[in-house]
């Protein structure tokens, strides 16, 4: 199968465009700003007419919801602006499937900038659909997590990164709070069974059903590492989800069972950084702290 893919840099991305090239896919062109080339410029690229491509999967989005309210336009720019630019390219050149990433986050209550693009995506997709033809499959991620360098920001690569320079950890947030966590390669599992075996335009949740508390992630990273830092608890962010569990059922119906939980999965992120010490020495926390307990907005960045 020909394919094309965005994001294929990040985390989600990278490790999928391997799992399709093993399956003997043919990547005929791949999208990634750290190449220095936008969704949003697809316009601008083109593929040979007896390309015939059978899918396209967008996996790059701006993901941080902190990012996103402290500058609503970059959730936009990336999330609404860029699933137009990739379902028009998909219409021009007659591409007949999309697989689509959006986010656990828009089965929360909560919404901010970030959710509320990931739901326009969502549903200009299905529009796409419903007036063009176009197939899609919309997967919904949580909190997925790996070994590679990756400059998302993310919250346990932000967690190894402090635990080796011997910084606190921050928790926003009290010791209720939890993420469902889901390990990389659980998450693409799930959307390769989606993709040969689920039902087409559909939305199907993805996670690895490892809803954990933040603070025995932290603990089991300080046990991995050796590290003597210290977890420090902040207000938590705001318009942020304080229990997150996602339902599976879905995917589960199809024969989906996670393999790799959340103490296994960080044993191997450990290992990765204890073996590319570059990855934790160079790796910049990049969030911005938007707290919820403050009317007004209250944000900073990180150093």
């Amino acid at each position: 199968m020909r394919y094309i893919i965005t994001g294929h840099r990040g985390l989600i991305g990278d490790f999928l465009k391997k799992r399709l090239d093993q399956e003997g896919g043919d990547c005929v062109l791949q999208i990634d700003q750290r190449e220095g080339f936008n969704v949003l410029e697809l316009e601008a690229r083109d593929i040979e007419p007896d390309e015939k491509v059978g899918c396209f999967f967008h996996m790059a989005a701006h993901c941080k919801i902190n990012q996103s309210i402290a500058k609503p336009l970059l959730s936009h720019r990336s999330n609404a602006d860029g699933i137009f630019s990739v379902l028009e390219f998909c219409k021009h050149h007659e591409i007949p499937r999309v697989v689509v990433a959006s986010t656990s986050r828009v089965l929360s209550p909560e919404r901010n900038p970030y959710v509320a693009s990931k739901i326009y995506v969502e549903e200009l997709t299905k529009a796409y659909h419903d007036c063009y033809g176009l197939e899609y499959l919309i997967v919904r991620p949580s909190t997925v997590f790996g070994p590679i360098f990756d400059e998302t920001s993310r919250l346990i690569n932000n967690f190894f990164a402090a635990a080796f320079r011997g910084e606190d950890l921050k928790v926003y947030g009290d010791e209720t709070k939890t993420l469902d966590f889901t390990y990389v390669d659980d998450f693409v599992d799930g959307l390769m069974l989606a993709y040969h075996k689920g039902k087409w335009n559909k939305a199907y949740n993805i996670s690895g059903e490892d809803e954990v508390k933040i603070v025995d992630v932290a603990n089991e990273i300080l046990k991995q590492t050796g590290s003597k830092s210290k977890m420090v608890f902040l207000p938590q962010e705001r318009a942020q989800p304080q229990q997150v569990s996602v339902d599976t059922s879905d995917l589960k119906e199809l024969g989906y069972a996670p393999k790799v939980k959340i103490k296994e999965g960080i044993r191997r992120m450990a290992e990765f950084y204890k073996a590319n010490p570059w990855a934790w020495q160079t790796y910049q926390d990049r969030g911005v702290v938007c707290y919820a307990s403050n009317a007004e907005t209250q944000s900073a960045e990180q150093k």
